[in-house]
């Protein structure tokens, strides 16, 4: 295959990926956007978590399915460290198996769901779930679909608040990636104590920093794609352990599974999944912001290289004097890692498209039998 430009949409229309091509590239755009939107909604999200944020008896858990609940991981500890109110990420596909883990009758709690159509039928579960087992249950669903039954359910409910991303993020194409960013940055800048100002100010230096990444990294993902890699390992650690599991999940989506992904942090990988090496595997370090956790990534980037075992071993992250060697660096703001992951990220999504379109796939889709759909169907809810 012929290396084609992220812009080019008549060449990707050709290869079945222009859906998932023109929703990579619009991310920039929609996060200048989502600072338009969240400065609109300002009043009437503040209104309705008022000073819960303060209680420590408060319980937040941040919930989704597959890619909306790494959404919920990567946010999650971050929040926690800014208010006393207890919060955490669960999975609805753990909250739903085991309810009586996460949640008390007597204790408030704000379910903050992602949900990029809001119809998957764990998303719609899990609030009944609340409404049936929480005596002060409140809603907060950030969801990309007006249409979807989240937003449907919640209309007109003096519990719930729906907060709508910009409209071109419902995206079309099999796989989330600018409806993840979105909510993502919504969540970020929603729950941040910071002046409402600085977070929107803070969304239009992500749309900087992401414009100057996929400028960067369109080609060099397009070459790397078209080597035979048939592993691929991402290692990340704090927020970014979650992104980690994101852009493998990418992978093995774009590429229908014919290309093996998986996700440690770097401390971790040598405890057993570094046996997973060989000459076929591409290792990809997602760096940190934070200098004490870049020197364990330093570490392992070096004894891996050292070592020769993997076909390719690169880092991309914020530019450094730690790791000057870093292959797809960039000079970032001074922000968390959780604030940053969506600018890496960009990274994973555009070289699993490439690998998708280089195994032959066709990205938009990558199961035509329907075996794995947009949206999840087939699931039974039931009830203990």
């Amino acid at each position: 295959m012929d290396l084609t430009p992220l812009p080019d949409s008549s060449a990707w229309q050709r290869l079945g990926g222009a859906d998932t091509a023109a929703e990579i590239a619009q991310q920039p755009a929609l996060w200048d956007r989502l600072a338009e939107d969240l400065a609109q909604a300002r009043e009437r999200v503040q209104a309705f978590l008022g000073d819960r944020l303060n209680d420590p008896r408060q319980r937040v858990l941040f919930t989704g399915a597959g890619s909306s609940g790494f959404i919920a991981d990567m946010v999650a500890d971050r929040i926690n460290a800014q208010w006393p109110a207890d919060v955490r990420a669960v999975h609805t596909t753990s909250l739903l198996t085991h309810p009586a883990l996460y949640l008390q009758r007597d204790r408030p709690t704000l379910l903050v769901s992602f949900a990029r159509s809001g119809s998957s039928p764990e998303s719609v579960a899990a609030v009944e779930l609340l409404r049936a087992q929480v005596d002060d249950a409140r809603f907060l669903d950030i969801t990309c679909n007006p249409e979807g039954e989240l937003a449907r359910r919640g209309a007109g409910r003096e519990d719930t608040c729906t907060l709508l991303m910009p409209a071109a993020s419902c995206d079309r194409a099999f796989a989330m990636t600018s409806s993840l960013s979105c909510m993502l940055l919504a969540a970020l800048s929603v729950f941040d104590p910071a002046p409402w100002p600085q977070r929107g100010e803070r969304l239009r230096q992500l749309a900087v920093l992401a414009r100057e990444g996929l400028a960067q990294w369109d080609a060099p993902t397009g070459a790397l794609a078209q080597r035979p890699f048939n592993r691929v390992i991402y290692l990340a650690s704090g927020p970014l352990e979650a992104l980690a599991r994101e852009a493998a999940l990418k992978v093995l989506e774009l590429t229908a599974g014919q290309v093996l992904a998986l996700a440690n942090t770097p401390l971790g990988f040598r405890h057993g999944p570094k046996s997973t090496l060989n000459g076929d595997t591409l290792v990809v370090v997602m760096r940190s912001a934070q200098a004490l956790a870049r020197r364990y990534e330093q570490d392992l980037l070096d004894e891996l290289r050292r070592d020769g075992v993997a076909g390719r071993v690169l880092a991309i992250g914020p530019h450094s004097d730690i790791g000057s060697d870093d292959d797809h660096s960039l000079r970032a703001p001074p922000l968390d890692d959780a604030w940053l992951a969506p600018v890496w990220l960009i990274f994973a999504q555009l070289y699993a498209l490439q690998r998708s379109a280089a195994l032959g796939l066709t990205p938009d889709n990558p199961f035509p039998d329907g075996t794995v759909n947009r949206v999840v169907k087939g699931v039974t809810i039931h009830h203990g």
